[in-house]
């Protein structure tokens, strides 16, 4: 019985080769989708999952107010951990870690390298990275040991054996001490070199405000985290403020993030890595069931329209005996055969796609992802699933029609067309709502690439500096001016595009504010075009002003500020010039630069303190005219090696870490606008045959037509009608709903474009298009046939 079954499974799909092709292509993209995102996904919701204490470890994060708003952080002072170990019995042990870019030596070899990490010796107790040679409890029992990934093994020894080797950072010598196996990519925390946390001088003192520490905590029980976040909360109001201090209003206290929870869940600075986002998975599986819908609705509608053709066979194995349940069994088989052919082909199109999707996710899966078992299993499921839902319609209407009804008047619904144009409403809903998102996306995505941030990021290569270099930054500076092609060059402590520093500055009248901090040099505002609105540049006579002799005991700063912080002061920009004001020591303000964003737009302007301050130095800004970009650059590789031979030349554009803010919302945008791709792709491909089947079923009344005077116009509009209007219907449905959903996406925005109606009316006139397109090709073809041959046929 399954043999014949299957026979006649595949004999029909030979005969009907249009509709089997679309249903079979339709329902492959559709899994396809699904099965790339859910190797995303999976990914995304196992991070950090691979630590065996995984449920029992948390990041302790910051939350203080020293004037002004709240801030809260992500990193802490070196205290925490120690003294949470000391205080609390729920803490078995803490790990403090700092992630910095150093430049390691071997022999001859130097490379810039930015997974450098600081840690203590706890660190292989807490998480679970493997070492693949030597001892975790002794890998960094002494000062002078660095633990190395496999990748870096590799790059610096080849195949000679690392352990005992000497690698050098800055001026001190490590010995390699155990080779661990490279972190895995759904870990937060990455590595290629760690050394003792006791190597940095922080970690000679306890303090709790200086924070620049991620700091993690492991807890005897997962249950633990609540009750211990309440003891936190309690303890910091009654810690000695002095120590802290902080004075009157002011607070500091700690936060407990569980480490599963940090990646999808977190929206605070400073981590190790840029976060993830729930809703950004919300959005992905939505739009995989919504592709995955559109390929299904294309299953029930061609079904529909082919059942018309079944009335024979139906009739025939009726009169036979064939029970409502054999014929159920029959075409719900066809159908698990359809999604299975699909399902097959789905694997072997996400090989191919496999690369593309990489580029797209910015995750590097390997092809052994799509063997997971779990994957592998969702997938057999989710083919089970489309094949029952998916075939149950066609295959109730089909089993349940009545005997006496095929043999009295042939084979055909009532309700067919009705069900058949609410699909295809259905489809073009999906269609249109992906569309529209899609164009909000881009036009945010373009709103921040071209609206002024307040400084020129354009044409500015950044040369990252170390702290050896600091004395000759000054000199290198004056010899990379003479370049040609070079405008302006300025050194600061970070990039203006996301300012981490956090600080407070106070008033002689008492006033506490909390603000951002830029340190940077004379030249830095006009280098990076910043437009000061009262007082004046920073000059050499200002730099020539800052004592730092006897101590420091005359030291002093030259401030300027944004206009939110002077406004947060209570004074106007012109008012703010001349004042005095305090950050550990007193300074006057001489000017105040217009607002500028320091941080991307997802965050409001705040409060921000600009200093001038050589010491702080950690990039330098090269501003270059742009007409011969690869020759500045060579000529600046030459003179750095000349001048800094103990550190090898790395250098990056300004803008690309401007860009790098928004990775997420520009890979959401590839997303949708891939998927808005296939979404009405498959729209039309139902749509296409759906006509087809139209204008066979409509065979003789288009021959009358044209016999009795209609022209290819006049049957082109008569087939159209039908079809387009339902893109209108669809366009006035699916509007509502993707302004809805796309305002509550750009809420994240501090600031974001306005909605345009245009959007809606484009969106629907693409449809209709694209639609109409599809209908006239099949229209046309009707309207050109001979008359006389239909009639004579029919």
């Amino acid at each position: 019985m399954i043999k014949n079954y299957f026979k006649i499974a595949l004999r029909n799909l030979k005969k009907n080769r249009l509709y089997a092709f679309i249903n079979i292509l339709g329902l492959t993209v559709g899994i396809v989708s699904c099965l790339m995102i859910g190797i995303y996904i999976k990914h995304e919701l196992s991070y950090d999952r691979f630590n065996q204490n995984a449920d029992k470890i948390v990041r302790v994060t910051m939350d203080y107010n020293f004037g002004g708003e709240s801030q809260k952080i992500a990193v802490t002072g070196t205290k925490v951990g120690p003294q949470f170990k000391r205080v609390f019995p729920q803490v078995v042990d803490f790990v403090r870690m700092d992630k910095r870019t150093r430049v390691i030596g071997y022999k001859d070899q130097l490379f810039e390298e930015k997974n450098f990490l600081y840690v203590e010796p706890s660190f292989f107790k807490i998480f679970s990275f493997k070492l693949v040679n030597g001892d975790p409890a002794a890998a960094l029992s002494a000062n002078d040991k660095i633990v190395i990934s496999q990748t870096a093994a590799k790059k610096y020894f080849g195949s000679e054996d690392p352990i005992g080797k000497i690698l050098k950072v800055r001026d001190q010598n490590f010995i390699v001490s155990a080779i661990a196996a490279d972190a895995p990519s759904n870990s937060q925390i990455q590595f290629d070199f760690i050394v003792p946390f006791n190597v940095l001088d922080a970690a000679k003192t306890e303090e709790w405000s200086e924070a620049n520490y991620i700091t993690y905590l492991l807890l005897k029980n997962k249950d633990d985290i609540q009750p211990l976040q309440k003891q936190i909360t309690a303890y910091m109001k009654v810690v000695d403020r002095d120590e802290m201090k902080i004075t009157g209003s002011m607070h500091l206290t700690f936060n407990l993030e569980p480490l599963t929870s940090v990646h999808l869940h977190s929206n605070l600075p400073d981590g190790f890595e840029p976060n993830g986002s729930i809703t950004y998975i919300y959005i992905l599986i939505v739009v995989a069931m919504l592709i995955l819908m559109i390929a299904g609705v294309n299953y029930v509608n061609l079904s529909i329209a082919q059942s018309a053709g079944r009335g024979a066979e139906i009739g025939i194995r009726k009169v036979l005996g064939a029970a409502k349940q054999q014929l159920f069994k029959q075409f719900i088989g066809e159908s698990l055969l359809v999604t299975a052919i699909a399902a097959i082909l789905s694997v072997a199109l996400a090989f191919i796609m496999l690369p593309f999707f990489n580029r797209l996710s910015g995750i590097q899966f390997q092809f052994n992802a799509l063997f997971d078992p779990v994957i592998l299993l969702c997938l057999i499921i989710l083919g089970v699933i489309i094949g029952f839902l998916a075939g149950a319609y066609p295959a109730l209407l089909l089993s349940n029609v009545k005997l006496a009804k095929i043999l009295k008047s042939g084979f055909s619904f009532t309700s067919g067309q009705g069900v058949r144009r609410s699909l295809i409403i259905f489809q073009f809903i999906i269609s249109i709502f992906l569309i529209i998102s899609t164009v909000v996306i881009l036009e945010q995505l373009s709103y921040i690439h071209n609206k002024d941030v307040g400084y020129n990021k354009s044409n500015v290569v950044v040369l990252p500096v170390d702290y050896k270099m600091i004395p000759q930054v000054d000199a290198l500076k004056k010899v990379i001016s003479g370049i040609p092609g070079v405008q302006s060059v300025a050194a600061a402590n970070n990039e203006p595009v996301d300012v981490k520093w956090g600080d407070a500055i106070h008033t002689p009248g008492g006033t506490n504010l909390t603000v951002n901090a830029l340190p940077m040099d004379e030249d830095f505002i006009k280098t990076m075009q910043l437009k000061i609105v009262a007082g004046s540049d920073f000059t050499q006579t200002d730099v020539l002003q800052i004592d730092t002799t006897h101590q420091a005991k005359n030291f002093h700063y030259t401030f300027m500020l944004n206009e939110s912080a002077a406004r947060a002061l209570g004074w106007t920009p012109e008012q703010a010039i001349g004042k005095e004001i305090s950050k550990n020591f007193p300074g006057r303000i001489k000017a105040v630069v217009k607002d500028f964003n320091f941080k991307s737009f997802h965050d409001p302007i705040g409060p921000l303190l600009i200093f001038l301050d050589h010491f702080q130095t950690q990039d330098i800004f090269v501003r270059i005219n742009g007409n011969n970009t690869a020759s500045v650059i060579s000529t600046i590789a030459k003179l750095w090696k000349e001048r800094v031979p103990y550190r090898p030349f790395e250098y990056k554009f300004l803008d690309e870490d401007y860009d790098a803010l928004y990775r997420a919302e520009q890979r959401t945008a590839g997303v949708f606008t891939t998927f808005s791709a296939l979404a009405i792709l498959l729209a039309c491909l139902g749509l296409f045959a759906v006509t087809a089947y139209a204008v066979v079923q409509r065979t003789k009344e288009i021959g009358i037509r044209k016999v009795l005077g209609a022209t290819i116009a006049n049957i082109i509009l008569l087939i159209s009608k039908d079809f387009l209007w339902l893109v209108i219907v669809a366009t006035a449905i699916a509007s509502p709903i993707a302004w809805f959903t796309s305002h509550k996406w750009l809420q994240d925005f501090a600031y974001r474009i306005s909605i345009h109606w245009w959007i809606f009316i484009a969106a629907g006139a693409a449809s209709l298009l694209v639609a109409g397109i599809t209908v006239s090709v099949q229209a046309l073809k009707a309207a050109l046939a001979n008359p006389v041959k239909s009639l004579r046929s029919e």
